[in-house]
């Protein structure tokens, strides 16, 4: 089962839900809650680049006791800068120009982009056991998430509570008042791009509504600029999972488009 984080703040959890949330401190993606030993833990930090848009600055991993911290283009291991592709008996981590990967023996994989996607696979020995944004991999979506007890959450309610709290951090929590509205139109849109020839490969291995919701949100959110990481982002993730779940999708980038 995978987690994911892109484009314009999307998370997708492991038991399935698509949400957003806008934070820009650190916070806690996903850990081994169980209160014996803590075998990982992954945290994120975004920031808007130059262009105003959300990217992933850096990632913290702790795997038993090492301490992985990744930038793009550098790998830290407990403080020493490491060149990879680099192996210990608990990981190896592996980069080129476009992507970061560590393989934990402990049964986790993360994959990084090295801009706006994260995307972690996780053995389904945590299941039940992991809290942080991608939730708790229960295999119920909404429920200790979004809706506890007699409580309910929003997004932004449910990620601030996954922040790291660090003395010196300059950062705002976003404002829980402030949910994205949910977005009703474009459906035609994304749904066309989502089923075009090149995903043919991918209709039955991922769960196409998630990402033709993600991709209105998008589309709401851009406010008809035509700008390319509106759309594109969830496209390439869309792609990435694809391949990740064994397809193999086609050549969707164009001149015109992405």
């Amino acid at each position: 089962y995978v987690c994911s984080t892109w484009g314009n703040n999307h998370f997708k959890t492991f038991d399935g839900d698509i949400y957003q949330f806008p934070g820009i401190c650190e916070y806690n993606f996903v850990s081994d809650c169980r209160e014996s030993y803590t075998e990982f833990s992954v945290h994120i930090q975004r920031a808007l680049n130059s262009n105003n848009h959300p990217e992933i600055q850096y990632i913290l991993i702790k795997i038993k006791d090492i301490m992985v911290y990744l930038k793009p283009k550098l790998v830290v291991v407990d403080g020493r800068i490491v060149k990879t592709p680099y192996y210990n008996s608990a990981l190896l981590i592996d980069s080129n120009d476009i992507y970061t990967k560590i393989y934990a023996k402990l049964g986790m994989i993360l994959m990084w982009n090295q801009q706006d996607a994260l995307m972690v696979e996780l053995d389904n020995k945590f299941n039940n056991h992991t809290c942080g944004l991608c939730g708790d991999y229960n295999g119920i979506p909404i429920y200790d998430e979004f809706i506890k007890g007699d409580a309910s959450y929003n997004s932004i309610t449910f990620g601030n509570l996954q922040k790291i709290s660090k003395p010196n951090a300059k950062c705002e929590d976003p404002d829980e008042t402030q949910a994205l509205p949910s977005c009703n139109e474009h459906r035609d849109e994304c749904q066309r791009l989502l089923t075009s020839p090149a995903f043919a490969d991918c209709r039955l291995r991922l769960n196409l509504e998630m990402y033709i919701q993600a991709c209105m949100q998008d589309k709401c959110a851009c406010n008809g600029n035509e700008d390319s990481f509106c759309l594109c982002s969830t496209m390439s993730e869309y792609s990435r999972q694809c391949s990740h779940a064994g397809g193999r999708p086609g050549e969707w980038r164009t001149q015109q488009f992405c």
